[in-house]
């Protein structure tokens, strides 16, 4: 038996603290509240959450009634967690270090994520309006509910926080590709690198391929020979900037375990874990792409996210213009329905923007 003598009562318990927290296998003991836990990605978000290990106190908040999830979740036998379930969102976010949202309308059959923007944006709207108010030190919070980078942008703006510290859900659209091009060539999803769609996360996404390698070959020599055809590439970026709707018509409702795990991933990354291996939504503000949520190569880590303008083909660069100005029309929208106010007057409202 090791026996540590410490002469430095204050050395004595950091040393305390640290070994404990090795023991217990957590990233943090800060409190991580995903909201919308009683529906279908937020309680997979619960259990990914805890399966990963990162954090040894976890809220479910819900408008419904989360606790049966938390009541599943303890009976998973999870040690050394403490759960807990609210309706009430004052209790949920007080001391909140961390944050993934869930809780819009999902995606119905025949529906685009456009057509959830007014319902959900205002949801966001509150969303914000509620982390100013109760967690105004919250480290980080991550957006998934569609139309997600308008709800991102919305809750940014209402939450008063920095722009590194709220991402949406973008890499669901690069896991699309990689698993289409994983599926097309025999290999493992491992095998297909450098996959990546930027701007919206949506049916106007931009697909970058330039960059991409299949079983280390390049796949811009791949495409345009009879293994891959032009036409069958062209008909893969189609497919995969539809691949929620696919999910839909396969599964009868929107996607959850996917979203549920990658947005975790997110925010293990934000709590300082593994590095996130996929691009997020971030706030974007240079002299092309100007006040906007869309999806760039990001690097998310405890310091937050941060991005540069992705490099590409002509077309490919043409196509993230196109995005781009697809989601200013829809952030224009929300002007129109007084959702939010001209970007001319976000400062005022939340001035790190």
């Amino acid at each position: 038996m090791l026996f540590i003598y410490f002469c430095d009562e204050k050395k004595a318990e950091l040393f305390y603290k640290i070994v404990k927290k090795q023991t217990m296998g957590f990233l943090t003991d800060d409190k991580l509240v995903i909201v919308g836990a009683a529906g279908m990605i937020g309680s997979n978000m619960a259990q990914t959450a805890l399966m990963m290990g990162l954090t040894s106190n976890l809220c479910l908040y819900d408008v419904f009634s989360p606790e049966g999830v938390a009541e599943e979740m303890r009976q998973s036998g999870f040690d050394n967690v403490n759960i807990t379930a609210t309706t009430d969102v004052a209790e949920a976010f007080k001391d909140a270090k961390y944050i993934i949202s869930s809780g819009g309308a999902p995606r119905k059959q025949g529906m685009t994520r456009e057509d959830l923007l007014k319902g959900n944006c205002e949801i966001a709207e509150q969303l914000g309006k509620d982390i100013k108010t109760y967690c105004p030190d919250v480290k980080h919070v991550v957006i998934i509910f569609n139309p997600a980078d308008l709800t991102g942008l919305v809750t940014l703006l209402y939450s008063g926080l920095k722009p590194s510290q709220v991402t949406t859900l973008a890499g669901l659209d690069s896991t699309r590709l990689q698993s289409a091009l994983a599926k097309k060539f025999g290999v493992m999803q491992s095998e297909i690198t450098g996959c990546a769609t930027y701007g919206g996360h949506g049916e106007q996404m931009a697909v970058f391929g330039s960059a991409v390698k299949v079983a280390g070959k390049a796949l811009t020599d791949i495409i345009g020979t009879p293994e891959f055809t032009e036409e069958e590439w062209e008909n893969m970026k189609t497919d995969v900037t539809k691949g929620g709707a696919k999910i839909i018509e396969l599964r009868g409702r929107s996607s959850f375990q996917s979203p549920a795990y990658i947005s975790v991933e997110m925010i293990r990354s934000a709590m300082g874990g593994e590095a996130f291996r996929w691009p997020a939504g971030t706030y974007v503000k240079t002299d092309k792409y100007d006040h906007i949520m869309m999806a760039m190569k990001t690097t998310l880590d405890a310091t937050g996210c941060h991005y540069e303008v992705p490099t590409g083909t002509a077309d490919e660069v043409a196509k993230l213009d196109a995005s781009y100005a697809h989601l200013c029309k829809m952030r224009d929208e929300l002007v129109t329905l007084n959702i939010v106010p001209p970007t001319s007057e976000w400062s005022k409202i939340n001035p790190n923007l």
